[in-house]
């Protein structure tokens, strides 16, 4: 299957579970995004990219323990898998090569 290059989003989420030591319920990945970026992304959103991301076999998933409070449910644990650190390191690969030198660059150049 060609390479498709990862959505801001998905690489997001892929950077956030992989700071998390790889494997996470939704509920860390919110969190984690949230404490580090401040950026809130609401279930509606990351639970579809979650599943687009394991369907490319970027992450696995399985059933992890119920919660426990009575009635519960179990949680959903996502993993990387390799292709998905390999993939978020070219994501990465690339977006470092664009933003060599932004720092030095002065507001309002045009020429750059």
């Amino acid at each position: 299957m060609p390479r498709q290059n990862l959505g801001e989003l998905e690489q997001v989420v892929l950077l956030a579970l992989l700071r998390l030591g790889g494997t996470a319920h939704g509920a860390q990945v919110r969190a984690e995004i949230l404490n580090t970026i401040g950026r809130s992304i609401t279930p509606g959103a990351l639970y579809p990219t979650l599943d687009r991301l394991q369907v490319r076999g970027l992450l696995r998933s399985r059933l992890g323990e119920p919660t426990p409070e009575r009635g519960g449910r179990a949680r959903r644990d996502f993993t990387l898998t390799s292709a998905g650190l390999r993939e978020v390191r070219e994501a990465w690969r690339q977006t470092s090569a664009l933003a060599e030198g932004v720092a030095a660059l002065k507001p309002g150049r045009r020429d750059a």
